[in-house]
């Protein structure tokens, strides 16, 4: 594995044989940070808006399926 710092980036090289769906769980995770890194919000903030999506969004469910 080669780690390297340019000025607007971090590079990681691996080698072809690592496993891809590691990998992508990884860099899914890197994404996360990256998205979140100058966020403000707290995390009750966060905990409350997800509530309300996941809420809406099983409304929707239950409505397009008759349930």
């Amino acid at each position: 594995m080669i780690l390297e710092r340019t000025n607007s980036e971090i590079l990681v090289r691996l080698p072809s044989y690592v496993d891809l769906s590691e990998l992508q769980d990884m860099l899914d995770y890197l994404k996360y940070k990256e998205l979140t890194a100058l966020s403000k919000a707290k995390e009750a903030d966060v905990e409350a808006l997800s509530a309300s999506v996941n809420k809406s969004a099983w409304k929707k469910i239950k409505a397009k399926r008759n349930l």
